[in-house]
């Protein structure tokens, strides 16, 4: 029996950051959990930062991954909210880089192409087809939602990555 591999995504955001956690046994696709971490907005920016961190780190520690995958920036109009954005994500990927786990990166229009088959699909639609992928997920945020379809963006893209490197 093959064993399963477990994938956590995560949606940055110096607010909320949104993760999921999925199994993947061949093409089988199982919802594990799912969830928000949140930093405090009255704190300064360090802090915030620190609280993302810990976060992770609790997910991580929790739900212990073999890969991680992580949703790439996209540039805001305001320069302010992208660099806020970028801090968010570093600390998504400095984590399980500590923990010594692989972490890829997906663009926001890869992840809704794998996943909904349309790269400019709205949130709603994103929803759904995790809902769909995923019978069993339950999700209580868009944030939650976007970090599941960016574990099942990974679960179908890795295999396109061992095939390139074989």
């Amino acid at each position: 029996m093959e064993h399963p591999t477990r994938i956590v995504g995560f949606d940055p955001g110096l607010r909320k950051t949104g993760w999921g956690a999925i199994d993947v046994i061949s093409n089988r696709l199982i919802f594990v959990g799912s969830g928000l971490i949140t930093s405090d907005g009255t704190k300064d920016l360090a802090s915030r930062l620190l609280e993302l961190h810990n976060g992770v780190m609790g997910v991580l520690q929790r739900y212990e991954p073999q890969e991680v995958a992580v949703e790439q920036t996209f540039v805001n109009k305001d320069a302010t909210a992208t660099l806020k954005l970028g801090h968010a994500r570093a600390v998504s990927l400095l984590a399980p880089a500590q923990l010594g786990l692989p972490v890829s990166e997906y663009a926001p229009n890869a992840v809704k192409k794998t996943v909904v088959g349309v790269g400019h699909a709205d949130k709603k639609q994103v929803q759904v087809m995790v809902k769909m992928l995923l019978p069993k997920a339950t999700f209580d945020s868009e944030d939650a939602a976007d970090a599941l379809a960016i574990a099942i963006c990974h679960a179908h893209q890795r295999g396109h990555k061992a095939y390139k490197i074989a």
